[in-house]
């Protein structure tokens, strides 16, 4: 849906946006196409042909860029967990869930929101345990969701369940020290 109404949004730019556009000195199938498209005779008259998909004009009408930082990151596999949990400097919260649990899907924003308050202090990681079934067994997963704290390798805290925003606020805090 969104892919067509963008391709609808380039093909129906009026003459004056046309006109606005950086001339190319390079001719292309797009260029052709355009001047075929847009028959008015001061488009024709243009010297160099103008491009309708001109990278500059394409960016300034899309959808407005935001930069989301990440701050969770999905373990791969075992070594990744290692890696990227376990050798951490960071303190790390590991989110135990599955596709197919809905506690688990109201619960990771949340998670992420707790611990993009923090800055960068802390590390997220989300553990698919159906994919990584070990991993759960050998952190005694029994149930999903669960949130096991980690710090320096050790786990400092855990939960199962769902937590309200401030709840959530206080785990994180707790592990970061504050």
């Amino acid at each position: 849906m969104a892919q067509r109404l963008l391709v609808r949004r380039i093909w129906t730019l009026t003459a004056k946006d046309v006109r606005c556009l950086p001339a190319t000195s390079t001719t292309n199938a797009t260029t052709a196409a355009a001047s075929s498209f847009f028959s008015t005779t001061s488009l024709q008259s243009a010297t160099p042909r103008l491009s309708l998909l001109s990278p500059s004009r394409v960016l300034s009408r899309s959808l407005p860029h935001t930069s989301r930082r990440e701050v969770s990151f999905n373990v791969q596999d075992h070594d990744d967990f290692t890696e990227r949990v376990i050798n951490n400097e960071l303190p790390v919260l590991v989110d135990f869930h599955a596709q197919w649990c809905g506690p688990c899907k109201i619960l990771g924003p949340r998670l992420e929101k707790a611990v993009a308050k923090q800055e960068g202090r802390i590390a997220m990681a989300k553990v698919d345990i159906d994919d990584h079934t070990d991993l759960a067994i050998e952190y005694g997963v029994s149930a999903v969701p669960t949130v096991i704290a980690m710090r320096g390798g050790d786990v400092i805290d855990q939960f199962v369940g769902i937590k309200d925003d401030d709840q959530l606020d206080s785990f994180v805090s707790k592990l970061i020290g504050q």
